[in-house]
């Protein structure tokens, strides 16, 4: 499968500081995929490099072939960026914006016309069509700006930390036409913090930390290669003290019971044996694979902000 995007080598120094130390992958074209990091691990820095918002110091990115320094008219054509700054912009309605940006690509007509008034519907936003953002909820700003990436009917589409700060059903209506644009054979490249989100969405993750990859593969390799499931135990009386046994796979505790790790080569007769020679009174058990967020964890030693 051909390259949606393909970062080669890239770096980028601030004086002294590395923020991206030689990133190399692909991104292929019409994958869902996951671009995760603690903060500061360098994710912002690639996408404002792959966007054109900053040069990086050395190495190559490619959107469909084309080199974003020298072709960056054919790659800005091709991509569309949803940033985490909300917009606010006082003097002109939504329509209006959305038309400006038309502009920008030197898109206009009747087509195009038709293709706002779509946005704005699938989005929610026609009744606010003739408002300004400055009159918008934070919702609402994030449905506007996501219609900007959109009025160019970009192939790519970067979504960095799109749910941030939205209510759940907005973050269900955005996944959902995000998920629809996916279908049509968009790529989407996603940066996000509900790490739940990229598990449900992505088909590939590449997990960033101190400007560099520290993991990339599928959703599905990714999960399967964590050396740990977890298993959750509910019991009578949380005030029961556990054995050292069971103390040393103790991830966490709360009001209903405990949440251990049991090494994937040891049998779950192991963690029963231990249970019972505890002597709490257990409730129920339940096991589990890792989730993304484990993995993440696991991986960069870094708590999820």
């Amino acid at each position: 499968m051909s390259s949606a995007v393909s970062f080669q080598q890239v770096t980028k120094h601030y004086g002294s500081f590395e923020a991206l130390k030689g990133i190399s992958f692909d991104v292929e074209e019409g994958s869902f995929f996951g671009l995760l990091g603690p903060n500061g691990a360098g994710k912002s820095t690639l996408i404002n490099a792959m966007s054109g918002l900053l040069v990086p110091t050395s190495g190559h990115i490619k959107v469909h072939g084309e080199d974003v320094v020298h072709d960056y008219r054919k790659t800005r054509r091709a991509l569309g960026l949803v940033p985490q700054e909300l917009i606010a912009d006082p003097f002109f309605t939504i329509r209006q914006l959305l038309e400006l940006q038309s502009g920008y690509f030197g898109i206009r007509g009747p087509e195009q016309s038709k293709w706002i008034n779509e946005l704005l519907e699938r989005l929610a936003l026609s009744d606010k069509a003739n408002s300004i953002t400055n009159e918008l909820s934070g919702g609402m700003k994030r449905r506007v700006l996501i219609a900007m990436a959109l009025v160019h009917k970009p192939r790519v589409l970067v979504l960095d930390e799109p749910t941030a700060g939205v209510d759940v059903d907005l973050r269900h209506t955005l996944w959902e036409f995000t998920k629809e644009l996916h279908q049509k054979g968009h790529t989407i490249i996603l940066t996000t913090h509900y790490l739940e989100e990229a598990e449900a969405l992505c088909e590939k993750v590449a997990i960033m930390q101190h400007g560099e990859v520290k993991a990339l593969d599928t959703t599905s390799e990714l999960l399967a290669c964590h050396p740990f499931r977890y298993v959750r135990v509910s019991v009578e009386d949380e005030t029961q003290p556990l054995s050292e046994a069971l103390k040393s796979k103790l991830v966490e505790s709360d009001a209903s019971g405990y949440l251990f790790k049991l090494e994937k080569q040891q049998s779950m007769s192991d963690m029963l044996g231990m249970l019972h020679q505890s002597g709490l009174d257990v409730k129920d058990i339940r096991s589990r694979d890792a989730s993304l967020e484990e993995v993440f964890m696991n991986l960069t030693g870094a708590a999820q902000s």
